[in-house]
């Protein structure tokens, strides 16, 4: 899939301008903290489905939509956003769909990321 479909190029373009003449080393470096912090807030989010924690399901799901949106991970924010409004909602039962979503689009935004800071 093309990497404009998983990133939104005005946001990258938008990072890249805050460091202009870097060499893209700031893009490289917000990127890598996001790549290194995603996994996390997903593992947040596998545990506190087993133990029932939907506040700190619900703040994952919020870490990553904001993050995926810093980043321009359009997909992935779109995902984020849906799990976090359902376990506002409808609490966490019956978020396991929407978890392998946001899992997959990590998976796909990981991809283009690397592909972009030449990883």
């Amino acid at each position: 899939m093309p990497e404009s479909s998983v990133l939104d190029p005005q946001a990258i373009e938008n990072l890249r301008a805050l460091n202009p003449g870097d060499n893209d080393e700031f893009l490289r470096e917000i990127a890598q903290i996001f790549l290194e912090d995603t996994p996390k807030r997903i593992t947040e989010l596998d545990q506190s489905a087993l133990t029932g924690d939907v506040e700190k399901f619900t703040r994952a799901a919020h870490s990553i939509k904001g993050s995926s949106a810093n980043i321009g991970a359009t997909s992935l924010r779109a995902a984020a956003e849906k799990l976090e409004h359902q376990s506002r909602v409808q609490g966490i039962a019956g978020a396991a769909d929407l978890v392998d979503q946001v899992k997959t689009e990590f998976v796909r935004t990981q991809s283009a990321l690397n592909t972009l800071i030449g990883k």
